[in-house]
């Protein structure tokens, strides 16, 4: 895999030597480690990076110069990351955001306003028909993730290179299931981390409008399959209780905000693993595969919900990231 950069305009300029992280799915980011003595000044702001026909990639937009590495580190937002700095707001009058059609007809109306002339959406006709009501103030890359997994779909990412600039091409592809080809697990070849994390919040109180007494309180309560619930589960030395403040929420928003906070709090296990180039696997964020670590226990299905492209002294790896309850 090749990392190049290219002019603010697309046009390429040089393959890229330097170590590398490339984040998509948390923080949707990159960063470029160039050592002082091979800083020419060609890592300039809004230059692209990428490596082609993947999703790995963006613009420059962030440079710091740190002595106690000899090094000057090169950040931005990935393609993905951009994304998540568009807000899809309702129309003037409306209380929410409504789309309708083909999925990729829908991603066309709302990636290519919001990045004139670098982002299209594919051309392809998915046969799949959606009506969609986005929740209130949503990120476009939020907003087009649940839009798709209702319909078992996945964002496909990809810089295609041309020739005389570049284009970042966003479609709708169905999410792939390997849960019965890919296992991670002792008896591959990847090296895995597993972790069963039993400290999650599982009674989260969520404050909405009003003061004081007059205030909406509503309970929350973390199930033992994963689900949110109003009846509680876990009691007395087994209760991890937080605060959840949403000033001026009406009930239904604070259930509905409170729910996803509860979520991303409560207990989960994770799986991470790393591929190195040679291992010829290459799955996409949304995609499904299995993880098993004999030693502990934990077992999985689930999706991928982060890559981390690594490159040190020009060896490439690829760690993913699975999130389960």
């Amino acid at each position: 895999m090749e990392l190049i950069l290219a002019a603010s305009d697309g046009a390429e300029e040089k393959r890229i030597y330097e170590d590398a992280d490339i984040e998509m799915g948390n923080e949707n980011d990159f960063e470029l480690s160039v050592p002082y003595t091979a800083w020419d000044g060609s890592y300039a702001f809004e230059k692209r990076i990428y490596a082609p026909n993947t999703e790995y990639g963006g613009i420059i937009r962030e440079t710091e110069s740190v002595t106690g590495d000899d090094a000057i580190y090169v950040r931005g937002f990935t393609w993905r990351g951009m994304m998540a700095k568009k807000i899809i707001e309702p129309a003037a009058g409306q209380d929410y955001r409504t789309a309708s059609g083909e999925l990729n007809s829908i991603i066309k109306n709302l990636v290519e306003p919001a990045f004139p002339g670098l982002f299209y959406a594919s051309e392809t006709d998915t046969g799949i028909t959606v009506s969609y009501q986005f929740e209130r103030y949503c990120t476009l890359l939020d907003g087009l993730q649940a839009m798709l997994e209702s319909k078992g779909y996945k964002l496909q990412i990809r810089y295609i290179q041309t020739q005389t600039s570049g284009i970042v091409v966003i479609g709708a592809v169905p999410v792939e299931n390997y849960g019965d080809s890919i296992e991670i697990s002792q008896d591959g070849r990847l090296n895995f981390t597993s972790q069963d994390y039993r400290r999650g919040v599982n009674h989260l109180i969520c404050l909405g409008r009003g003061d004081l007494k007059d205030r909406v309180v509503v309970h929350l309560y973390a199930q033992p399959d994963g689900r949110v619930t109003q009846t509680p589960y876990y009691t007395g030395i087994s209760e991890i209780t937080e605060v959840y403040d949403y000033n001026n929420a009406e009930e239904d928003d604070l259930i509905e905000n409170g729910t996803k906070q509860l979520k991303d709090r409560m207990n989960n296990k994770k799986l991470t693993a790393n591929a190195n180039e040679t291992d010829d696997i290459d799955i996409d964020i949304g995609d499904i595969i299995s993880g098993r670590d004999y030693i502990t226990g934990i077992q999985m299905q689930q999706p991928i919900v982060y890559k981390i492209l690594k490159i040190r002294n020009q060896r490439v790896s690829v760690e993913y990231g699975v999130k389960g309850e």
